[in-house]
């Protein structure tokens, strides 16, 4: 039987009883529009394009989507923090690298994700130049939020679509005495609730792949973004397409249809799109890396613990939405063993001006 993997939290979790490609090509409208919405300078002006620009169809199947975004996350957290801790992301190892099964070595690789991410985004550590104050965008239980608020002394806000986590984040922040540094609420990332240019740091770890609407999604990391600030997006994305190709294979759109099924994703998009986005809205800097092969050993510890005992009756108490979350997960190692699926940082600044 494997080893269980177990980040142990400060305070014992709750118990739940239950109770891509936009390659752009599906958001060809709001890509074009976008120009509109970057001469806005008002962010009601800028939201109410937005949406006349979205039919009713449209705006419908957005909220589905968030709807069964937040549904599962009400879900499935417990029993992620009850096996892998608060940090509800990838892990950063060497690649190829031997990793063992132990907690420890999968603890100590979330938070290097943290720091990794951190480094390549140069992010200062001088304490006259750290950041002071943070978005947590989907910030899950808020584990990167309380980690960012040690690290700097800065006041971290999180936001997320899920009721559950966010409740748990604000009871771990209060268990670890961060309680008036990291707050967390339920938000939508397409439509902040901060006024823009609050923040010196704008966050997003492993929540772009859920975004609808990636421009959106975008052009509110950089409103809430301060001059100066950076922004750090680490997400899934699939491969970039080739000079000649206009989208991806039949094959490759039918297996990430299959992920987006289970873990409620719109449609993929590449990390040269993020570029093209970040690009249209004049941010500056912009750096990117594929990261997948520093991320290879995280599926299959996930697999082997939810094989273990714990792992598997934890399961069964969730519910269908977390079990056909479990049952994808050999299609995301499929993904990344055959470089459809990139596990990619994106990062870039706001102009001082």
């Amino acid at each position: 039987m494997a080893t269980l993997l177990r980040c142990r939290p400060i305070i014992a979790p709750p118990t739940y009883s239950f109770n891509h490609q936009p390659s752009l090509s599906s958001a060809n409208f709001r890509i074009r529009a976008s120009p509109l919405l970057r001469r806005s300078r008002h962010r009601g002006l800028r939201m109410a394009v937005a949406a006349a620009l979205e039919t009713p169809m449209e705006q419908q199947e957005q909220q589905q989507l968030k709807k069964g975004i937040a549904e599962f996350y009400d879900e499935s957290s417990g029993v992620w923090e009850d096996i892998w801790g608060e940090h509800m992301h990838h892990g950063f190892y060497e690649p190829d690298s031997r990793v063992s099964g132990s907690e420890s070595d999968h603890c100590a690789a979330q938070i290097r994700m943290i720091e990794e991410s951190l480094r390549f985004a140069a992010v200062p550590e001088e304490a006259e130049k750290r950041p002071k104050k943070v978005v947590d965008v989907g910030c899950g239980i808020g584990g990167s939020s309380r980690y960012l608020a040690r690290k700097y002394g800065a006041k971290c806000h999180g936001i997320t679509l899920s009721p559950v986590q966010a409740q748990r984040a604000n009871a771990l922040a209060a268990a670890q005495g961060l309680a008036d540094q990291a707050f967390f609420q339920v938000g939508d990332a397409l439509n902040q609730p901060f006024p823009d240019g609050e923040f010196d740091l704008v966050w997003s770890m492993e929540s772009g792949e859920h975004m609808p609407d990636k421009p959106k999604f975008v052009s509110e990391l950089a409103r809430v973004a301060a001059p100066g600030a950076t922004i750090i997006i680490v997400t899934w994305c699939h491969r970039d397409l080739g000079p000649s190709e206009e989208s991806l294979t039949k094959w490759e759109k039918d297996h990430l249809d299959k992920i987006c099924k289970a873990y409620y994703l719109p449609e993929w998009c590449s990390t040269s799109d993020y570029v093209k986005l970040l690009q249209s809205l004049n941010l500056q800097d912009i750096r990117t890396a594929d990261w997948s092969a520093n991320v290879a050993p995280f599926w299959p510890a996930v697999i082997r613990s939810a094989l273990t005992w714990k792992g598997f009756t934890s399961l069964l108490r969730t519910g269908m939405k977390t079990i056909r979350g479990a049952l994808v997960m050999p299609l995301m190692i499929e993904g990344f063993n055959k470089d459809l699926i990139k596990f990619s940082i994106i990062t870039c600044k706001k102009a001082l001006n």
